[in-house]
């Protein structure tokens, strides 16, 4: 944010003053970050019952004068920021601050806490502890507004509905212990090893909520049931479909218990090792051609996002060089690249039980954080960004690629690996030719990343030059105009007189794929246009039937 605009929201606040979704504090350099971990629950909480986008922790403001004092709560921006990892790490689910703002006032430095409100039917914990206001106050959330918030999506959270028929023993007893030991793991710092095992399964179930007060829900027998149960889910079919085209076909269905069965899914996908050759080196670079936690968690996006009121199933297509995940139901929370830098938190889910369920058994690895690990993933190993199509109603359509689309794109990432994901975003459309922001395309430009005219930019020649590449920039550069006049001074001078079609099947194909149809035609005619005026050439037939030959 802007100062001008910080400074209307500290305005703001301070004329507001303390309420449940605000809290000022002077806060010296050593204020526990335990405590503000306390606050960023209680305020998430709080701002979710207000219906508030927003809650705010402001250091450097006097909570009792109301004067701004001023802090020096970590100067350091970069440790500052770390804030975010530090409060991540130790909220369920994991979520973070949406901003760390810093205001220079005449009166001292204002830190601003932007927390975001917790998602609807999920309230948010710190150390395993619901936190919430009263008035001024903090303390425990009470049990009549942890309700509060649980019961916001009941009635329209189908994995959440309690299926009375089903027994413990319709649970897969593998899935059971897989789940048992994610959750030892995860919360090691809160349960003895064995206090864990000591647990029965029903009170294990509870514990992690994977059960809603000791019932098997739809969601349990997604990701626990056994395969023979799925029936307990009808009319919902309940798997999750592998198909492969191409040279070879086959498929397979996948049911529950899918805390176990997609990763079966995932060893069905053919993945062999891709070998990069970097600019200017001998030994080539190895990458899978998949990574298993980046499909796995496209994987388990599509589970926990799913709208099971369809009555669909997922599919993941394996093409030659790409996987295909498709799913039911429209992107529910803006649309994907709002979350490519992770700074966004998802203030919705279309599965609340589901997804915190998954969050506890480590399917989901930080919910919000999802999309923004692909894209770094991908990045990472040099390959184009995952594109997401949401153009049919009521699905979502994710691409995997597992093939190099521009050779000088994965080279620029080899060489330059400290580029801002962003960039590498702009870059990742432009090697696959769609519509960039001119903002965005005179930033690349300017720091010698792109070329060409709009909209047919490609990679700069100072990364395309390198190794085998010189025949792709080559080949999708404009050619300079001078040597353009010269090649048809050249042909001129062996097949006189050239009508204009022959000079145009002549020179189109040379000059690149950087400039349309329209624009080459264009060039031609100025080029033999300035020829004409130079005295170099004449067309001793018509305007309609040229017939171009060298002056005398």
């Amino acid at each position: 944010m802007e100062p001008a605009a910080l400074q209307e929201v500290l305005d703001r606040l301070v004329t507001r003053w303390e309420n449940e979704t605000v809290e000022f504090k002077e806060a010296g350099n050593d204020y526990p970050t335990d405590k503000i971990g306390r606050y960023f629950s209680a305020l998430a909480n709080e701002a979710n019952l207000a219906g508030a986008e927003s809650a705010w922790l402001v250091f450097g403001v006097n909570d009792r004068t109301r004067a701004v004092v001023g802090t020096d709560y970590r100067g350091d921006a970069e440790r500052l920021q770390s804030l975010k990892q530090q409060v991540a790490e130790d909220s369920e689910p994991r979520i973070s601050f949406r901003g760390i703002h810093e205001l220079m006032t005449p009166q001292g430095r204002i830190v601003l806490l932007e927390i975001p409100a917790s998602p609807q039917g999920i309230p948010i914990s710190w150390k395993g502890h619901y936190y919430g206001r009263d008035g001024e106050s903090l303390g425990p959330l009470s049990l009549d507004k942890i309700d509060q918030i649980r019961n916001q999506t009941q009635g329209s959270d189908w994995s959440a509905r309690a299926v009375e028929s089903a027994m413990l023993t319709d649970l897969d007893p593998a899935a059971i212990k897989r789940a048992r030991d994610t959750f030892t793991l995860r919360h090691a710092n809160r349960f003895a090893p064995d206090e864990v095992a000591s647990w029965s399964d029903a009170t294990f179930l509870d514990r992690a909520k994977l059960t809603a007060g000791g019932k098997i829900t739809t969601g349990t027998l997604l990701l626990l049931g056994r395969e023979e149960s799925a029936h307990l889910l009808s009319p919902h079919p309940a798997q999750i479909t592998w198909k492969l085209v191409g040279p070879e076909t086959g498929y397979e269905h996948f049911s529950p218990p899918f805390l176990l069965n997609t990763t079966r899914l995932y060893q069905k996908v053919r993945n062999i090792q891709l070998r990069i050759l970097p600019a200017d080196e001998l030994l080539s670079i190895e990458v899978a051609k998949y990574d298993q936690k980046i499909v796995l968690e496209a994987l388990h996006n599509c589970l926990a996002h799913q709208d099971y009121l369809r009555n669909g199933r997922i599919v993941v297509t394996e093409h030659p060089d790409r996987l295909v995940f498709e799913n039911e139901g429209s992107f529910i929370d803006g649309v994907p690249e709002d979350f490519l830098t992770g700074e966004k938190t998802p203030r919705r889910y279309r599965n609340p039980f589901l997804a915190q369920a998954m969050v506890e058994l480590g399917m989901i690895d930080s919910m919000g954080y999802g999309i923004h690990q692909m894209y770094r993933g991908q990045a990472a190993r040099y390959l184009p960004l995952p594109d997401y199509d949401l153009s049919e109603p009521n699905t979502v359509r994710l691409t995997l690629h597992g093939a190099i689309v521009d050779p000088a794109y994965t080279r620029l990432l080899i060489q330059k690996t400290d580029l801002d994901l962003l960039d590498v975003f702009a870059l990742d459309r432009v090697q696959k030719h769609l519509q960039i922001d001119d903002a965005i395309s005179r930033h690349l430009r300017k720091v010698g990343l792109i070329e060409g005219r709009k909209p047919n930019f490609h990679v700069s020649a100072k990364v395309a030059m390198a190794a085998n590449a010189k025949a792709q920039y080559i080949r999708t550069r404009a050619l300079d105009d001078e040597f353009c006049k010269k090649l048809i001074l050249d042909y001129l001078e062996r097949f006189q007189p050239a009508t204009r079609q022959e000079i145009d099947s002549f020179l189109l194909d040379k000059l690149g794929d950087v400039l349309g149809e329209e624009q080459k035609a264009n060039k031609i005619s100025n080029l033999l246009t300035n020829l004409r005026r130079a005295g170099k050439i004449v067309n001793k037939g018509s305007r309609k039937a040229s017939a171009w030959e060298i002056a005398e």
